[in-house]
């Protein structure tokens, strides 16, 4: 079966959504409202589940080569004792692949660069869509209307689609924590791949990339909305006297280069990540907080699994009821074991309940920890042909 498509949105969800569609013989348009796709962004850690699914959308190879492995690492405690280690030789012998460090930024070029440029519309929003055809959906441009057999909504966390599909459904709630971030200036002597560290009501981490840089993030407990006026300079104030290399990631930081976003979430889960010809991807589905680093994971399962539907299945009706099928219940139990491990790192403050984690997490045998991060990132990818 092969057809045409739009994606609204032009992130990483969008774009392997739209690879996979044309993997599998589909015209594609992405539309994105930003009037440049920039390469924005901090850093992201790659399971073996996401690299599968990059593999099953013909781009694996090509993030392999731009990522950084992550062996060294685990979990500490602000003065900088070992919680948690990180044994990535040992995922790597379970799973064929070690988690894969590598800036959002250079995730997207790659995607960016496997299409070709005419499918991608820019400074260009999609605010409605009309669905009074059975047989096509279609997306106003301001003059112009595009006409498609499917519409991928891959519009985030806000997606202002999801609101007209089910307005019922009451969106995305904060999550009770914010999230301050940025990718050094320049390269810093970092002794592990991968770290986070676990205070009371705030985690610090960073990961390393290949060409020496690394990218910190900084959560906190905090009420939606507040913000700094010198936000490098408020982390310093937080995490200074916390351990090496933390205040080095800081000083290595240029002031413009923090991003802050508060952490938004689907709490309520979706009923229906389809309605008529219309699918939902990424966080417009399954919004999470980021504590299992499957957010983006997720996104790209999302885009493997559709389109291996839309290869198979006789008509688009029934291609994204598998998909929904396939998909709804798989990504959120994700969603509910990331808030939960929120719950239960991070967002932790009663000090007891801290020194309980703690211990606990110093008395789990290494396996536990391998065994936690297999039970999200064991997926196999469907073949695209």
């Amino acid at each position: 079966m092969g057809g045409s498509a739009v994606v609204v949105g032009g992130g990483i969800g969008g774009l392997a959504a739209a690879l996979g569609l044309r993997r599998i013989g589909w015209e594609v348009t992405v539309v994105e409202r930003a009037p440049v796709l920039a390469d924005a962004g901090a850093g992201i850690s790659l399971h073996a589940n996401g690299i599968r699914a990059l593999d099953a959308l013909g781009v694996g190879d090509a993030v392999r080569a731009a990522a950084r492995p992550q062996y060294t690492g685990g979990t500490r405690a602000p003065g900088g004792g070992w919680l948690a280690r990180m044994d990535g030789t040992a995922l790597e012998r379970e799973l064929g692949t070690p988690i894969a460090g590598i800036p959002r930024a250079a995730l997207h070029r790659l995607l960016r660069a496997a299409l070709p440029s005419e499918c991608l519309v820019t400074g260009a929003e999609a605010t409605s869509a009309d669905r009074s055809d059975p047989g096509r959906v279609r997306i106003p441009l301001g003059d112009t209307v595009l006409e498609a057999d499917l519409l991928v909504a891959a519009d985030g966390v806000g997606s202002w689609l999801r609101a007209q599909l089910f307005p019922q459904h009451p969106g995305p709630a904060y999550s009770g924590s914010t999230v301050l971030r940025a990718v050094t200036e320049d390269p810093v002597e970092l002794a592990t791949d991968f770290e986070l560290t676990w205070g009371r009501g705030a985690e610090f981490g960073h990961i390393a990339f290949a060409d020496g840089r690394a990218e910190w993030h900084a959560v906190l407990n905090s009420p939606p909305g507040v913000r700094h006026t010198d936000a490098l300079d408020a982390m310093r104030r937080r995490f200074g006297t916390w351990h090496e290399p933390i205040p080095a990631l800081l000083d290595a930081t240029r002031p413009e280069a923090v991003l802050h976003h508060d952490i938004h979430e689907l709490v309520t889960p979706l009923p229906a990540f389809t309605a008529g010809r219309i699918a939902l991807l990424g966080d417009a589905a399954h919004a999470m907080t980021p504590n299992l680093g499957q957010g983006a994971c997720q996104a790209l399962e999302d885009a493997a699994v559709l389109a291996a539907a839309l290869a198979t299945e006789p008509t688009v009706t029934s291609a994204l009821a598998r998909y929904d099928a396939e998909r709804r219940p798989r990504s959120q139990s994700v969603a509910r074991a990331a808030r939960q491990a929120g719950r239960m790192g991070q967002q932790l403050t009663h000090p007891l309940a801290v020194a309980a984690r703690n211990t606990a997490l110093r008395l789990a045998p290494s396996r536990a920890t391998v065994r936690a991060i297999l039970r999200h990132a064991d997926w196999i990818p469907p073949v695209l042909r």
